[in-house]
């Protein structure tokens, strides 16, 4: 399997990132980093970690469901973590040397699953500070841009922090952290909404403090599988936030203020 990517990172997808927030990179992972992804993916649902959640009520149709932090236990994610191109990708984008995995983070919407992502943006939920922060996003199925994940343009550098939303009922978090988000579906035209045709090899690369969210999955046969992973950078340290904290990594004893170095965020750029 390729460990760098299939096309490179151009300077027009640098420009994008930096001032859009996200960009999406096509043809970057070969047909076997996806067909390994997709293994991991399966296990994760047939055997789910302690952080599983359902959003989907079962009342409701479809299924969505996420999980993260199994990277350790999934050797597909662990594989794909440190060895395939996501890494590098990561330290182009972010303009760092040194890249850590904080974590994955798997979001899966089965056919007819009405339940939408709530707009939000990650780094309020996150223990970690710092400007180098991002996600590469992996679908594992064709997605086309109705159902894909949407990304606010530029979001990133509003100088806003957002209280935490809940993925079920799409309320705010109980937690001191930030203002509640403005309600972006109700001034659509405001804002350049950004979202793609995506197929299995592409992926999303967006800042940790990028707004975004995504509508439900109305096909009646196709999935939405996606894996993102959750990448560092050079200027991330540790953080404990005044309340809700998701993954809440309560075995890590780094101090708040501590580079992101321990065995739980292991680096994985530069390759040894």
């Amino acid at each position: 399997m390729n460990r760098e990517p299939l096309e490179p990172v151009t300077e027009d997808d640098l420009a994008a990132y930096r001032r859009d927030g996200a960009v999406a990179l096509r043809r970057v992972f070969d047909a076997d980093w996806i067909d390994l992804l997709a293994r991991g993916v399966e296990r994760n649902l047939a055997e789910p970690g302690p952080y599983v959640r359902r959003y989907t009520a079962e009342d409701e149709p479809g299924l969505f469901i996420g999980d993260y932090c199994n990277w350790q236990r999934i050797e597909e994610y662990r594989r794909f973590a440190f060895d395939s191109p996501a890494p590098g990708l990561g330290a182009r984008l972010m303009g760092s040397a040194k890249v850590n995995l904080f974590h994955e983070h798997v979001l899966v919407k089965e056919a007819a699953t009405a339940n939408r992502t709530p707009w939000h943006h990650d780094q309020p939920y996150w223990t970690v500070d710092g400007e180098q922060v991002c996600s590469i996003w992996v679908p594992l199925d064709p997605l086309p841009r109705e159902t894909c994940v949407e990304f606010v343009a530029g979001s990133h550098r509003w100088g806003k922090w957002y209280t935490p939303k809940r993925f079920d009922d799409l309320a705010d978090h109980d937690t001191n952290e930030g203002e509640t988000l403005p309600d972006i579906d109700a001034h659509r035209e405001d804002y350049e909404i950004l979202a793609w045709d995506l197929e299995p090899g592409d992926c999303i690369a967006f800042h940790a403090l990028v707004v975004h969210g995504a509508p439900g999955n109305p096909s009646k046969v196709n999935r939405r599988r996606a894996l993102s992973l959750r990448l560092t950078g050079d200027d991330a340290r540790l953080a404990r936030r005044d309340g809700y904290m998701s993954p809440p990594f309560p075995e890590v004893t780094l101090k708040p203020g501590d580079p992101m170095d321990c065995d739980t965020f292991p680096v994985v750029w530069p390759r040894d």
